[in-house]
């Protein structure tokens, strides 16, 4: 189909705005007749459009459009093989340049063809013949409103990137200070090496092994090494004796857990029991909930005879039950003043003797599930 004739005595450069500069932008022509791909070139050279490519087979055309990755496409709506219609959807549906603008190029008047275009997502329609000077105007506007969605784009995408490393840099901050928290109950308590290394890590594994959601999950392994942080407002006499602790001295000890507390709870309103929302296994929490969780009921027993609030069973917040099982293995795993190490498979035998006493029995069962890779935990961090 012919674009069309001039009236006699008009040039195309007279009937069309004039470019104020060439356009960089990168426009691409899909029509299977030549001489209407000729006309619409020339009409856009004239206007400053130097950059523009054609495509003639329909069956070429998405080809081209991704190698070129143009900014524009001038589309014609009635082509054998693969319609216009065709290349539209499959340009909305799949590419990275989804939100390109399309105009489609039709004779076909009817409300029909226009219809179908917008449905499959046409930005604009030109009439054949074509206008040059609305083609111009049209083409113009439509690189504009690209220009600024593409600006747009660019710089959310550089507020991404730029969220993205200052999360990870605020993620990091966050693990250096639990790490200088939990060095602080351990330099405090010094014979215990890379303890609350050790119960970070069997924490997560048991975690994962219980499947439990991915943020909890994170969570628990992050606090779990903050257990003990409560020994920090033990004295020396109680952290350091040699020997086993006296009856008077076991009760100073186990105000470890309230203490902890007390510095992670920013109302000081001291020891409190956990409330519903901590024995929920898939809960939100946010990193210090889960510190004050696991601080409080850590050493909480199974079987109610636990200190300090002598909960029992499922009234003890999953987090404490799972690090309670991860922390006396490693107590047992390792010397203290008091006592040798146990071996590795003596720990496991003095844990399952507190099987639905000391420990909960599903929880320390996925203890026994993982414990090959608990083995090779304590291997990588065994202390020097």
């Amino acid at each position: 189909m012919s674009l069309r004739t001039l009236p006699a005595g008009t040039t195309v450069a007279e009937s069309m705005p004039l470019a104020n500069e060439s356009s960089s932008s990168r426009l691409l022509i899909i029509d299977d007749e030549q001489i209407n791909v000729r006309v619409l070139r020339e009409y856009l050279r004239l206007a400053g459009f130097a950059n523009v490519e054609v495509c003639c087979d329909s069956r070429k055309a998405m080809e081209l459009f991704t190698q070129y990755q143009p900014d524009l496409v001038l589309l014609d709506a009635m082509m054998p093989q693969i319609s216009g219609l065709e290349i539209l959807h499959e340009i909305r549906s799949g590419s990275e340049r989804a939100f390109t603008p399309v105009v489609m190029v039709t004779a076909d008047t009817s409300p029909t063809i226009r219809l179908q275009a917008l449905e499959r997502g046409a930005t604009d329609f030109l009439q054949k013949p074509v206008d040059p000077a609305e083609l111009i105007t049209r083409v113009r506007n439509m690189l504009i409103v690209k220009e600024y969605h593409d600006e747009v784009a660019t710089r959310a995408e550089n507020l991404d990137r730029m969220i993205r490393k200052r999360t990870a840099e605020l993620e990091a901050s966050r693990m250096q200070i639990i790490q200088c928290l939990a060095r602080a109950a351990e330099f405090r308590d010094n014979e215990t090496g890379q303890h609350v290394v050790r119960v970070g890590r069997y924490a997560r594994l048991l975690a994962e092994e219980l499947g439990l959601a991915p943020n909890v999950i994170e969570l628990i392994s992050l606090a779990a090494p903050l257990h003990d942080i409560g020994k920090i407002g033990l004295p020396d006499s109680i952290l350091h004796k040699p020997g086993k602790l006296n009856e008077e001295e076991i009760e100073q000890m186990r105000k470890h857990c309230e203490y902890g507390q007390r510095m992670l709870d920013p109302t000081m309103s001291g020891i409190h029991r956990p409330t519903e929302a901590t024995t929920k296994e898939d809960g939100q929490y946010s990193l210090i909930e889960m510190v004050r969780i696991v601080t409080i009921s850590h050493h909480e027993r199974w079987d109610g005879t636990g200190y300090p609030l002598g909960l029992r069973g499922l009234d003890i917040p999953l987090p404490g039950r799972i690090v309670a099982v991860a922390d006396v293995f490693d107590a047992l795993s390792q010397s203290r003043s008091y006592k040798p190490a146990f071996p590795l498979d003596q720990c496991l035998e003095i844990l399952k003797e507190g099987r639905g006493t000391h420990f909960d029995p599903r929880v320390l069962d996925a203890f026994i599930a993982r414990f090959d890779d608990v083995r090779r935990i304590f291997l990588e961090t065994a202390d020097g």
